[in-house]
């Protein structure tokens, strides 16, 4: 896999300050993960002017919003990978580069 691309985020109402890998895009969905952020374990989804945070072991909606569709979706996603997306979060731990997920449209 290869490294993911960084992109500027700006989470309301956090300040734009965060630089945050993308890990995922599919469907015009952008999953990322940035390793200085708080637990519980979680990511980034983005999706038309929406974003939203998930919580990687229950697909909880933490913070933000996802129009329904595109809440399900990564949900669905998450739920397949969540052991890549944990294992992204350790290597953030551990200061290590993350790793491109496949995305949904992808997956069989």
């Amino acid at each position: 896999m290869t490294r993911g691309r960084v992109q500027r985020v700006c989470f309301r109402p956090s300040p734009c300050i965060q630089e945050m890998p993308v890990i995922s895009i599919f469907f015009g969905i952008i999953v990322r993960m940035y390793h200085r952020e708080h637990g519980p374990p979680h990511f980034h989804a983005s999706y038309q002017g929406h974003e939203a945070l998930i919580g990687i072991a229950d697909g909880a909606l933490l913070r933000g919003s996802l129009p329904p569709k595109a809440l399900r979706i990564v949900r669905e996603w998450a739920a397949r990978h969540g052991a890549d997306l944990l294992a992204n979060w350790q290597r953030g731990v551990d200061l290590l580069p993350m790793e491109m997920i496949a995305g949904a449209d992808a997956d069989d």
